[in-house]
């Protein structure tokens, strides 16, 4: 029980009676979800021990900012580190950043690796000096919906944590009203691969000093979709210092071109995700190496590319009126033209796509002509083209 109270202190979730105040453990997902903990109901909290996934909903923290946390002693250490969870969540709670720089180090005596926050706010300023090259096991860390004060001026709150984060493998701030991150921030992420910065306020102006030299320097993986981005070639320009990325997601953006400002992607990038972002034309030059290229959800009419290492080519939901030509890209082993404005498929063409290990052209207003019918019924016989088919055709 000792250590049941212990760890309900250290996160800060003990709340009135009255509510929904306790602990359900699933034991088919290892998932255990905690509403409201009072001091009386605190017990309920062993059923979490089996768990690998705690999730602690709910809760007045302010009331513990002067609760005195220490070091726990051997007998408690020995206790967290046979603990198997592997990842907290903590939502809809109001963080005072004071408490939080004092429980965190508390993770260093698990084997938590991912810790979640959730429509949380985060209040005041901490001191975070006792973190000072401390090490902790947590490799993810996520932050989705929360409220706290701009990044800017927090530097030295992240130099206390740089022991730590220079470590952080996996960051995602998502629907959070960020405009921007400060490029010293980026800095201290030594060896993160993977970026989440979906659904925010990001503009053009903020990504050249968010990626800004040295900043990210291992980044891989880079997720912007849902921001306020307009300018392609301004985006090119903003994550050019990227230079392992292999990943990035710009869709739904409403992108426009911007010719007079020209720019080279990252070579290293392999998959580029531009649906929905009202790209009427497949803006080149495009990433030498890509293999993945995703643009469903656009007004293009065309497609006129040549990618020697092009793996999957994702064009559903567009205005194409014939089917990109495929010897453009002799590794493509997936093709998606569904929902076009697609009449004909010459025999040729479905030769080819017949080749492919993944094509889907459904609902397209095929031409059942002479020309283009054998081509058709081929597909349609291996279920490429939907309900309906295939018809009865004859020329």
């Amino acid at each position: 029980m000792r250590l049941a109270v212990l760890l309900l202190l250290g996160l800060g979730l003990l709340e009135a009676e009255g509510r929904r105040n306790r602990c359900f453990f699933n034991r088919t997902q290892e998932h255990c979800v905690c509403y409201y903990l009072s001091e009386k109901t605190v017990g309920s909290i062993i059923q979490c021990l089996p768990a690998t996934v705690v999730e602690f909903q709910g809760g007045d923290v302010e009331k513990y900012i002067a609760f005195p946390i220490r070091d726990p002693d051997s007998s408690i250490i020995e206790t967290l580190g046979s603990l198997i969870i592997q990842k907290i969540i903590i939502g809809n709670v109001l963080v005072p950043q004071i408490l939080l720089a004092r429980v965190l180090r508390f993770f260093s005596y698990t084997h938590v690796r991912e810790l979640a926050f959730e429509s949380c706010i985060f209040q005041g300023t901490g001191n975070w000096s006792d973190m000072d090259g401390q090490e902790l096991p947590v490799v993810s860390l996520s932050f989705h919906n929360v409220t706290s004060a701009p990044l800017t001026g927090q530097e030295q709150v992240f130099s206390s944590l740089s022991r730590w984060l220079e470590t952080l493998q996996e960051l995602a701030v998502t629907g959070s009203r960020i405009t921007s991150l400060p490029c010293a921030i980026g800095r201290v992420f030594r060896v993160l691969h993977s970026l989440d910065l979906a659904q925010n306020s990001l503009g053009d102006g903020s990504l050249n000093s968010t990626f800004c030299q040295e900043a990210f320097p291992q980044l891989q993986k880079l997720s912007l979709h849902h921001n306020s981005l307009r300018s392609y070639h301004g985006v090119c320009k903003g994550v050019e210092l990227l230079l392992k990325l292999q990943h990035l997601d710009l869709s739904h953006n409403r992108l426009v071109a911007d010719p007079s400002s020209p720019c080279q992607w990252p070579a290293s990038l392999r998959h580029f995700n531009l649906s929905h972002t009202g790209l009427d034309e497949v803006l080149t030059p495009l990433p030498p190496n890509l293999e993945v290229l995703e643009m469903s959800h656009n007004p293009l009419h065309a497609v006129d590319i040549s990618l020697s290492s092009l793996k999957k080519l994702f064009l559903n939901q567009n205005l194409l009126q014939a089917v990109p030509s495929l010897r453009n890209y002799p590794m493509l082993d997936t093709l998606h033209l569904d929902n076009n404005s697609i009449t004909e498929l010459p025999r040729d063409e479905a030769q080819l796509l017949g080749r492919l290990q993944d094509v889907a052209v459904a609902d397209n207003p095929f031409d059942c002509s002479c020309s283009g019918a054998a081509g058709l019924q081929a597909l349609a016989a291996a279920g490429r083209l939907g309900q309906g088919w295939p018809g009865d055709y004859r020329c």
